[in-house]
């Protein structure tokens, strides 16, 4: 299946992107973590309430779990994402003397990954997620929109591991469009491609799309339309 060809029918559906910074890189790996299975609204509450808390990042650092925990506690989570950030926190000034983590734009994207990915609760998508959208790297965070999107269209295997679906998804997108394809799937995924309920009948990817033929084929042979 053609990766340009998802691209332009996505990218007539939604509009043109272009890549912008979303925050430095420390900041962007601790949103991240706070993002993890919760909304979007509450992630950003608790990120605030952090920082609002705290002041600072090496502050987070010094503070207690059960603090940090208090502070972020409308963003669900809390008593397992309070301890991984210190943790991480810790890990970082301990290896690099600060929390500075502009070295990572000099990495090589696979020294980067790794390293990442080494913190402690930090696997392929946080570490895509600091990678892309705070230094511009085309690493592929493989969300659950994404994920469910690419296995609908058979990009991926359908019993693919998240660990597996970064690696397959990430060598197939060509290093210049991995913003755009990443942005458009999360995209068609929340208006189209959904979980339940699919809008299979409203999809411009359909003529792509095994499950989506499959999905609407009943109603076809009826003559019912969808």
């Amino acid at each position: 299946m053609s990766i340009a060809r998802i691209i332009k029918l996505l990218a007539e559906e939604y509009g043109a992107i272009d890549w912008s910074q979303h925050r430095d890189p420390l900041p962007e790996l601790i949103m991240t973590i706070l993002s993890q299975n919760t909304s979007d609204h509450n992630s950003r509450q608790a990120f605030q309430r952090l920082i609002t808390r705290f002041g600072t990042w090496e502050a987070v650092a010094e503070a207690d779990a059960a603090d940090i925990a208090e502070a972020i506690k409308h963003g669900g989570l809390a008593q397992v994402k309070a301890p991984r950030i210190k943790q991480i926190l810790g890990r970082i000034l301990s290896q690099r003397g600060s929390l500075d983590l502009e070295f990572l734009r000099e990495l090589p994207l696979a020294d980067a990954r790794a390293w990442l990915e080494a913190l402690p609760g930090v696997g392929p998508k946080t570490a895509a997620c600091v990678l892309l959208f705070s230094l511009g790297k085309p690493a592929l965070p493989v969300d659950t929109h994404v994920h469910r999107v690419a296995k609908r269209l058979g990009l991926i295997d359908n019993r693919a591991s998240a660990r597996k679906a970064h690696e397959v998804l990430g060598g197939m997108v060509p290093a210049e469009d991995v913003y755009r394809f990443h942005i458009y799937m999360i995209e068609h995924g929340r208006r189209v491609c959904r979980s339940q309920r699919p809008r299979c009948h409203q999809c411009v990817l359909l003529t792509l799309c095994p499950a989506g033929r499959y999905l609407l084929e009943p109603a076809m042979e009826h003559g019912v339309k969808a």
